[in-house]
This record gives C-alpha cells, sequence and structure tokens, in this order.
C-alpha cells in the first residue's frame, strides 16, 4: 500500500492543537448571522393547503415556489428547532448544478437521461442566481466555478480523461500551482460554470424572510410527531399538541427519519466535520494566491472540499464521514477531536505557507445518504404527501429541484420533471441494524485502501458497483 501526501507530509502535532485551541464548537454561517425574532410555536389547531414539514432549504423553496404558483394558497411551515440550524446552516455553500452528485454517478444510475438531468441541473442554478440578484438577496454569491485538484499522480490522468474542452480547464501541476499555490498539487480541471458559493446561513434566512413576505406561515419549535392520513387530507401531530390539517404536504426532513415508515431506511446519517479559519492577512492571501475564488475539492475517494469567505476565511471540510450504530444524531456527535485533528493537520499539509493561522469555528453537520447518492423523490397517501430525501451532501441547489418536483407531484401534474428515471425510481433500502453499521465501516474502509492503493478499487467496492450501490466521489 502507497501512502498518501497528508501521511507523507505531516505538520507537527503542536502546531495543530494551537491551531485549534480557542476555536469555537459553532457553525461559522450561524454565528455570522445577526439576531433575529423567534418565529413562534404552533400551539392550537391549524389548517393549510399546503404544510411542509422542515425549515430548511428544501422546506423553503417548497413553500416559496408553492406561493409563485398559487398566491392564493394558505401554506404553513413547521420548523422542529430554529430555521437554518441543521443541514442548510452547516453546509460547506457550494451551489452545484449536479443533480446526480457528479457526472460519474449519473453516468453509471441514469445513462439515458444524463443529457437532459445536466440541463435541467444547470438550468435550476441559473434560475437560483437569477433568483438572487431579481430580490437583491445578500448572500454573498459568486458563480466562480470549482475545480477539482490532484494531489497523487494517478489522480491527474483520471481529470484529464474527464476535460471534455467546454467550460473546463485542464491544469497541469505548475498551473494549478499558478492559480492556488500549494506543495500538493498534481494537477487539476476547472469547471466555470456548474458551481457556485454561498452564505449558507444568509441565504437560509433570505428564504425565510421570502416565504414570509409572500405570506407562508412559519412556526418553529414545534417538532412533527405523527403524519395521518383521512380521505380527503393529512393531519400533522406536532409534539406539544398543536396540529395541521392540510390538503397536501411536502416533507422536507433531510437527514432525520421519515414520517413515512416505508422510507425510514432509505437514508442513513452521516456526520461531516467541518473547521473555518480566522480572516486570513493581505499577505498570508498573497502566499496562496487564489485569484479566481473557486471552490476545490480534491479527487480521493476520501475528499476535502475547501473555499474562501467573504472576508477571506478558509473553510475546510470533508475527509471523515462518521456514521454511529442505530442512525443516531446527537449533539455529543458534534464535537469529535479526532476528526478536527485530521482536518488541521490536513488543511497545514496543504499550505505550510499558513503555518500560525487558526480556526476560529469548528462543526459537525449530519448528511442524509442513500445508497444511489443523489435525491430520491417519493408519494404517499394517494399522492397528497410528497417526499424528497437523500442529497449525500451536495443539495444546496438541488434542493430547489427537489421542491418543484414534490409541487409537481402534489398537483398531479405530468411534467419533465416527474417523467424522469431520476424521479420516478427509488433507491435500495439500507439494511436494518445490526448489519447497517458494518456495512457502512466497511465501505469506508474499502474506500480508504482504495486512496492507497492509486484508487485501485478491491473486488468489495467493484461488487458494490455491480449491484449499483458503489459510490466514486
Amino acid at each position: 500500500m502507497h501512502t498518501t501526501v497528508f501521511e507523507r507530509s505531516r505538520p507537527d502535532a503542536r502546531l495543530i492543537a494551537e491551531s485549534l485551541a480557542g476555536s469555537r464548537l459553532q457553525p461559522f454561517w450561524l454565528d455570522d448571522l445577526p439576531e433575529r425574532p423567534i418565529r413562534p410555536v404552533l400551539s392550537g389547531r391549524e389548517t393549510a393547503d399546503l404544510a411542509v414539514v422542515g425549515g430548511g432549504y428544501t422546506g423553503f423553496w417548497t413553500a416559496l415556489l408553492a406561493k409563485q404558483r398559487d398566491p392564493d394558497a394558505r401554506v404553513v411551515l413547521l420548523e422542529g428547532k430554529r430555521i437554518g440550524w441543521a443541514a442548510s446552516g452547516r453546509n460547506g455553500g457550494f451551489v452545484e448544478a449536479t443533480l446526480t452528485h457528479g457526472a460519474k454517478n449519473g453516468e453509471t444510475r441514469f445513462p439515458d437521461e444524463l443529457d437532459t438531468l445536466d440541463r435541467l441541473g444547470m438550468q435550476n442554478l441559473d434560475e437560483i442566481e437569477a433568483t438572487v440578484e431579481r430580490e437583491g438577496w445578500a448572500v454573498d454569491f459568486e458563480r466562480v466555478g470549482s475545480i477539482a485538484v490532484a494531489t497523487e499522480a494517478y489522480q491527474v490522468a483520471e481529470l484529464e480523461a474527464e476535460h471534455d474542452g467546454e467550460h473546463e480547464l485542464f491544469f497541469d501541476a505548475a498551473a494549478m500551482r499558478e492559480q492556488i499555490a500549494s506543495p500538493t498539487y498534481e494537477g487539476g480541471l476547472w469547471s466555470l460554470r456548474d458551481t457556485a458559493l454561498v452564505h449558507p446561513g444568509k441565504l437560509a434566512i433570505a428564504l425565510m424572510r421570502a416565504c414570509l413576505d409572500a405570506g407562508v406561515e412559519i412556526f418553529e419549535a414545534s417538532p412533527v410527531s405523527d403524519l395521518s392520513a383521512e380521505r380527503d387530507a393529512v393531519t400533522l401531530s406536532v409534539r406539544g399538541g398543536g396540529t395541521v390539517r392540510a390538503a397536501r404536504v411536502a416533507l422536507a426532513t433531510n437527514a432525520f427519519p421519515s414520517l413515512l415508515k416505508r422510507y425510514r431506511l432509505h437514508t442513513v446519517p452521516v456526520y461531516d466535520y467541518v473547521l473555518m479559519t480566522e480572516p486570513l492577512s493581505d499577505a498570508q492571501l498573497a502566499s496562496i494566491g487564489w485569484q479566481g475564488r473557486q471552490g476545490v475539492a480534491d479527487s480521493a475517494n476520501q475528499f476535502h472540499y475547501y473555499r474562501l469567505s467573504a472576508d477571506n476565511r478558509i473553510l475546510w471540510g470533508g475527509y471523515d464521514a462518521i456514521y454511529h450504530f442505530g442512525g443516531r444524531i446527537r449533539p455529543e456527535y458534534d464535537d469529535r477531536r479526532e476528526s478536527f485533528e485530521t482536518l488541521a493537520s490536513h488543511f497545514f499539509t496543504t499550505f505550510p505557507q499558513l503555518e500560525g493561522v487558526r480556526f476560529s469555528h469548528r462543526w459537525a453537520g449530519v448528511i442524509d445518504t442513500c445508497s444511489r447518492f443523489c435525491a430520491f423523490h417519493a408519494t404517499a397517501h394517494q399522492g397528497r404527501v410528497a417526499y424528497s430525501a437523500g442529497f449525500t451532501g451536495l443539495g444546496v441547489a438541488a434542493t430547489r429541484f427537489a421542491a418543484n418536483v414534490m409541487l409537481d407531484q402534489l398537483a398531479g401534474l405530468e411534467t419533465e420533471r416527474t417523467s424522469l428515471d431520476l424521479v420516478r425510481s427509488m433507491p435500495l433500502p439500507f439494511p436494518p441494524e445490526p448489519a447497517t453499521y458494518p456495512a457502512v465501516q466497511s465501505v469506508r474502509w474499502a474506500l480508504d485502501r482504495a486512496d492507497h492503493n492509486s484508487g485501485t478499487r478491491n473486488l468489495f467496492l467493484r461488487a458494490l458497483d455491480k449491484v449499483g450501490l458503489g459510490f466514486d466521489s
């Protein structure tokens, strides 16, 4: 087995410890927002044309687009805690056009409709950008593209093979290091148009305000504990006693257990860990270049993603993907020292010229992973309930597409979206515990081995690929 660059060039342990000392266990994006009023708790009995469960991107886009389709509709949105506190306030802010978690995954699972999916994904991203500009949302939106970087020699050929010559630029090692100065870079592929960057917390708040302006009624601290369907309506029961009786319901609960029992094994929650540096000085920023301000991800199976914020901090996340037995989601899982130390070590291997930079924030977020690694869309109760989940870490843009899918489905419309195999098909469910935990750990181990063997996938991974369960970042 080979070593990776992050093992060959490890920084001093004292540097790692000093960089993390004093960091806050809090998502920077939420810490960077002004105080805002808390929305009321649902306590009585409400009725609605559409009830939306979940106050993140999926829920807000669904509520907002529903009001745009029918301004007279009564739309109620229920959030279990605070707006944007979960994945919508914890992600990296990569707004990617892909609806299939990248081209490779799309080619494997939806080869016959990949061109359509690419077109619809780019159209969706363009419409997000147009909305931000038209509405004047102050969300630090930058359409700068993203660079896939090679940190090992074998990855260079893979990136060069992916280069289609249109809207992409391929860099050898020297050219890549001209873009961003890192001794780890062996090459790179810059996709110019398919990715924007955004401040995730500001986007969540902008969506909330747009919903309120459109007349959506929003309730916080109102976790839905039960969904029951009648012949002509669906009733949502909130823990504490409130209810909403709605003609239609959209479920936007991300990694949390679905209110539809039949789909509870279709996602598993996987923890992703993130660091944010203090703002870089002009000299520090000059030492790494990065004039294009592109989003970056390396090409390993266990990959890092990183970008600059508006005030020139570096967000550095990824690599570890931690699943806890039983799919548990608990606050104590947010602070995993081993993961933060690993991330810090890899950061200074990538940018040794930034020695002395400290991390101001550290946090974790839960990814709703499904077995096909891109969102699925389901209905229940004679089409009165719609559900989208399984974004697997690339949902900032795809949530808007999912919102339109759910609204089409709830309206009983046959559209280009609803005719897609992406929408009509379902991923395989995960096995129940105790089988899920060892299965996930086996996949993690095998992917790590591939990263240590020039990307070569072992028999276990090839078997998963053959039955449609393989993962390729």
